[in-house]
C-alpha cells in the first residue's frame, strides 16, 4: 500500500492505495506545533482505526503548504515506516509545465490537483479546490499550468462573521432553506453557503471569459460536497483529486 499525506492548514488527510484504487482516507487536525513523535501517533492511530499494519505501507509520499511541518513529517514517516518518504517540491517529476511569475511558489496541493486532473480528465480544465482557502487553478489545452485565483475559504468566511463582529453568533456550517433569511443563524448561513456559491459562479464565468473558451471544470477538497450543489454551473465533483495526484507522482518518480 502506497501512503499519501496531504498537510494542510487545517487538516492533514491520509490516503492508503493499492494500485489505483483508494481503499481509505483519514482526516487528522493540522497541529503547526506537533513533534514527530506526535505526528507519528496520530498516523499510527489512523491506520489502526482503518485495520491496516504499518507492514501494509511500502511507500509513502506527502505534500505540505506548511513548510514548518516538513522535517516533522520526514521524520515521523521514517520513524514509523523505516523508509524516507517522497516529498512534492523542487526536483520531483510532475509532467506538469508550470507558467508562472516565480514557479517555486505554486503550492504543492495545487500542483497535485492538476497532475490528477491531467492524468483522469485530461485538459483544459479548472480545478477548484474548497479548503481553508477556496483555489481556482486552470490548465490550458497542451495541460500546463497558468495560473490560480486564493480566495478565503468557506469555514474562514464563517469564523471572520462570529470573530469580528459583536453581535452575531457561532452558527453550524450548513446551508439554510432560503436565500432571505428570517433569523440571524440562517442569515449568516445564507451569505456564506449561497454566496460562496455565487462567487465561485461568478469566478467561472471571468476565467473562462478570459481564457477564451469554456472550460470543464472539476472540484476537490473537504468543503467540496458543501457547495457545489448551490453553484449553476456544471462541476464535477472528486474530493480527493489531491490524494490522487500524490498517488500518481510516487508512482512516476518510482
Amino acid at each position: 500500500m502506497i501512503l499519501t499525506i496531504d498537510v494542510g492548514n487545517t487538516h492533514t488527510v491520509l490516503g492508503g492505495f493499492e494500485g489505483d484504487a483508494l481503499i481509505f482516507t483519514a482526516r487528522l487536525s493540522t497541529d503547526r506545533f506537533g513533534t514527530e513523535d506526535e505526528f507519528a501517533g496520530k498516523i499510527l492511530n489512523a491506520l489502526t482505526v482503518h485495520r491496516i499494519v504499518p507492514e501494509a505501507v511500502s511507500g509513502v509520499i506527502f505534500s505540505s503548504v506548511v513548510p514548518s511541518l516538513n522535517g516533522v513529517v520526514s521524520r515521523a514517516v521514517s520513524y514509523l515506516f523505516g523508509t524516507e518518504p517522497l516529498s512534492v517540491g523542487p526536483g520531483i517529476k510532475t509532467g506538469i509545465n508550470i507558467r508562472c511569475d516565480i514557479p517555486s511558489s505554486v503550492g504543492t496541493d495545487i500542483i497535485c490537483a492538476c497532475v490528477a486532473v491531467q492524468k483522469l480528465y485530461g485538459s483544459p480544465a479548472l480545478i477548484v479546490d474548497f479548503g481553508t482557502t477556496t483555489n481556482l487553478m486552470v490548465l490550458n489545452t497542451k495541460g500546463s499550468f497558468i495560473g490560480v485565483a486564493i480566495c478565503p475559504g468557506v469555514k474562514m468566511g464563517l469564523d471572520a462573521l462570529s470573530e469580528k463582529t459583536a453581535q452575531l453568533p457561532e452558527v453550524a456550517l450548513e446551508a439554510p432553506s432560503a436565500a432571505v433569511a428570517k433569523n440571524t443563524a440562517d442569515s449568516m448561513k445564507s451569505g456564506v453557503i449561497f454566496g460562496h456559491g455565487a462567487m465561485v459562479d461568478g469566478m467561472i464565468d471571468r476565467i473562462c471569459k478570459e481564457v477564451g473558451e469554456p472550460l470543464p471544470v472539476y472540484a476537490t477538497g473537504s468543503m467540496a460536497s458543501l457547495i457545489v450543489g448551490h453553484c449553476h454551473h456544471e462541476i464535477m465533483l472528486d474530493e480527493h483529486l489531491v490524494l490522487k495526484g500524490l498517488n500518481l507522482l510516487y508512482h512516476k518518480n518510482n
